[in-house]
């Protein structure tokens, strides 16, 4: 495994791979890398001949000084789960890499409006900036290729399979399963600090989604009423802030009032809970297509935002509800 940190090796690496009819995976991660990073590294390597991750905690993105300077940082055993997997080339650049000027901010950046604008990135302004911007640098430097990303940031994939496609970057953009703890909580590296009443609390999310899918699965069909049953549970966990709870169009984002197709829609919730801000979202029915951005807009819109999260599922697995 090759571990570079100059944008000009990680490139080289891979256009060389290319240049021998070697096809290129890539995973853009901010390390801290859990089971649902091993699950997006395992497609890669299933589905290319060349696997490339990068690990890079990009400021951009952050809106929060005291969120980035804990997120958990842990690039040794980082580096040796990717060995494990089977990666190919891990690209960890430092920040002056990747931002020539900072502290100063970089006089290029990339905004995808539309999909971008509400929930996550009306709750953290400039977040989607942010990730747009990094991940368009990490596509120019990987070069064509397909790259992973978790259904868990279901905005995130809307907006950079929004980028890819307005810039025609030679990228295909890959939407993999959301993977869950045993009891229902997705998945993400700020779980590690939460204390254990917060960890408990934290499933409500998923309870939420849980709740909404069961209304939808008895026939239910307004989205104001699912998300009602989302904000319900999650008001019965008192540790739990609730930002928001809607039902959605899954490919513009825009909020539902009357389901014309529960497989165009997407369960989407965000709360805080103690020290970290977690999201989670589904399908609106179990067995919907795991990645349903690419299917038409058949929904009528209406108000503005809310609160909710997924099924319980057994083991450590991939969700296959949305």
């Amino acid at each position: 495994m090759d571990s570079v940190e100059t944008a000009r090796s990680c490139s080289q690496l891979l256009d060389r791979a290319r240049a021998e009819g070697r096809s290129v995976g890539l995973v853009p991660t901010m390390g801290a890398l859990h089971d649902g990073h091993r699950s997006l590294m395992a497609r890669a390597r299933a589905e290319c001949d060349v696997v490339a991750v990068s690990i890079f905690v990009n400021p951009l993105q952050f809106g929060d000084p005291e969120d980035i300077e804990k997120y958990p940082r842990t690039l040794e055993r980082d580096l040796a789960v990717c060995g494990e997997v089977g990666v190919d080339v891990v690209f960890a650049p430092t920040v002056r890499e990747m931002y020539p000027t900072w502290p100063a901010p970089p006089a290029t950046t990339v905004s995808v409006h539309g999909v971008s604008e509400g929930w996550e990135g009306a709750s953290r302004p400039g977040h989607f900036d942010g990730v747009a911007t990094v991940v368009a640098k990490l596509f120019a430097i990987a070069g064509p290729c397909r790259a992973y990303f978790g259904l868990k940031d279901f905005q995130q994939l809307a907006v950079v399979r929004a980028m890819a496609r307005e810039l025609v970057l030679p990228v295909e953009v890959v939407g993999c399963p959301i993977v869950r703890e045993p009891d229902g909580l997705a998945l993400s590296s700020r779980n590690v600090r939460l204390s254990a009443a917060e960890r408990q609390a934290a499933t409500v999310l998923s309870r939420a989604l849980s709740a909404a899918r069961a209304a939808a699965a008895a026939g239910e069909r307004s989205g104001p009423a699912l998300t009602a049953a989302m904000r319900t549970v999650a008001a019965g966990e008192p540790a739990v802030c609730l930002d928001y709870a809607a039902v959605v169009d899954a490919a513009s984002l825009d909020e539902v009032a009357t389901i014309v197709d529960p497989g165009a829609v997407r369960l989407l919730v965000a709360a805080q809970v103690g020290p970290v801000r977690l999201i989670d979202n589904s399908a609106a029915l179990d067995g919907a297509d795991d990645d349903p951005t690419t299917t038409a807009m058949t929904t009528t819109t209406t108000t503005t935002p809310q609160t909710a999260d997924d099924a319980a599922a057994p083991a450590r697995q991939l969700e296959r509800t949305g």
